[in-house]
């Protein structure tokens, strides 16, 4: 049996992708990368326009805690408004 050095485990080629100061937009049409600057507790996508709240894990690790209500209920409110016009003009 040949040992192959060179090659690495799907765990190990994995490792080089990771990204530690990031997370990503949680709107499913956007999946946008965001990172936020440290110490902050909000962030908003530049993309989709939600802002979420952020949680430091321990220094230069954030995560999302969830997102900010009145920022997203807005802008679902505004999105449903603007689609109920295209309903209608068509």
């Amino acid at each position: 049996m040949v040992e192959e050095k060179d090659r690495l485990s799907t765990a190990e080629s994995l490792r080089s992708t990771r990204t530690y100061g990031k997370f990503r937009c949680h709107n499913p049409t956007c999946m946008e990368r965001l990172e936020p600057k440290k110490g902050d507790k909000t962030i908003k996508c530049p993309t989709c326009g939600m802002e979420f709240r952020v949680a430091w894990v321990k220094d230069g690790f954030p995560r999302i805690r969830g997102p900010v209500w009145d920022v997203n209920r807005r802008i679902a409110e505004e999105e449903l408004v603007r689609k109920m016009k295209d309903k209608e003009g068509k």
